[in-house]
Order: structure tokens, then C-alpha cells, then sequence
């Protein structure tokens, strides 16, 4: 029986591709939803050439009031009735009453080397550190920002001339690797961590 996966997004869902692109097959999970805090965000449409149900909550109308604007994720959610969570990219940081109800359930990607470096920002305050190498990491959500066991990373080298945009570019096509490994290895229960080399 496969795994049934949502994957929350407020951008252009790339990571998104990524991971729902590799669900096929003999893969463990198959993608269910795909939901935005954002009805403008760009992987809304590449979710539906993928043929994966979408959804929008726009946060903003709820304003403050972010039990509210969690209550509807959850009624999407417990109508999609996933067994993982794959946040990609989603730009809304969730409440411990959120996450606790997907305790276990709920992946992240993170670009940097955890526990370095957690908010935003990453690629410059790695370059300001002067840190030889970078990275991105996939760790289970807990109500901590950017905690949580870690469940892989993939490490690049930082190149003199590097900046944020560089760092970034180069960064990415390692998450799309990354990130699917980690979900295929999650989905099958498996949780020896996945280390890529960029």
C-alpha cells in the first residue's frame, strides 16, 4: 500500500517537481495534494500538468490569526488524508499545535547544514561566516523552527568567488536530489540518514 503524501508550497515548487517527478514506480508514496498559503504561487500549475489535486489558503485574509488559518490546513489535510507531510518550500511557520498533530508525519527541507543556520538568510550568513562548506538538510518538523531529527544533508564546497545567488544555484539541484531520497528511505520506515556530495 502506498504512502500517501501532501506537499505544501508558497512558491514556484521546484522541490515539489522533485519529489512528486520520483513517486512513481516502485516508489513507496504517491502524491495526494498539493497545497499553497498562496493562490499565486507558480507550483500550483506545474502540480496540475502533474496531474496532483491542488489547493489554496491564502493566508492573508485570516490576518493574525493564525489558529484559524491552521484549522483550514488541517480540514484540507484530514480530507486529503495523507500519511506524510512534505513541506517544500512553504514559507509559514507552523505552531506547536500544528505540528504535533504531525509529529513523526512531516519533513522539511532547509537550506543549510542544520544546526547551522536556521531561519532565513542561510546562504549569505554561511558566506559571512566564512564557512568552507554548505548545504541543505531534510529533518522531520517539530515545533522548534528548523529542528527536529535530521533525516539527510548535501554538502557543497564554497567557492571564493561565491555569493547567496551562486551558493543558492548551485545548492538546488542537490535538494532535488536530496529531498526525494530522504522521502523514499522515510516512506519505507527507514531512517538511516542520506549524505550527498555536491
Amino acid at each position: 500500500m502506498n504512502k500517501r503524501v501532501a506537499i505544501l508550497i508558497s512558491g514556484g515548487g521546484s522541490n515539489m517537481v522533485a519529489l512528486a517527478e520520483t513517486m512513481r514506480g516502485d516508489h513507496p508514496a504517491r502524491p495526494v495534494l498539493v497545497l499553497s498559503n498562496n493562490p499565486d504561487a507558480g507550483g500550483l500549475a506545474k502540480a496540475r500538468k502533474l496531474n496532483i489535486p491542488t489547493l489554496a489558503i491564502d493566508h492573508k485574509p485570516f490576518g493574525k490569526d493564525r489558529a484559524g488559518f491552521e484549522a483550514a490546513l488541517q480540514s484540507a489535510l484530514a480530507t486529503a488524508k495523507p500519511d506524510i507531510i512534505c513541506l517544500a518550500g512553504f514559507m509559514r511557520i507552523l505552531t506547536a499545535d500544528f505540528t504535533r498533530n504531525w509529529e513523526g508525519k512531516m519533513l522539511n527541507i532547509h537550506p543549510s547544514l542544520l544546526p547551522k543556520y536556521k531561519g532565513l538568510h542561510t546562504h549569505a550568513r554561511a558566506l559571512e561566516a566564512g564557512d568552507a562548506a554548505h548545504g541543505c538538510t531534510v529533518h522531520e518538523v517539530t515545533a522548534e523552527l528548523d529542528d527536529g531529527p535530521i533525516r539527510g544533508q548535501a554538502r557543497i564546497a564554497v567557492r571564493p568567488d561565491d555569493t547567496a545567488d551562486t551558493l543558492a544555484a548551485r545548492l538546488l539541484p542537490l535538494e532535488h536530489q536530496l529531498y526525494p531520497a530522504v522521502l523514499r528511505r522515510f516512506a519505507q520506515g527507514d531512517d538511516t540518514p542520506v549524505n550527498l556530495q555536491g
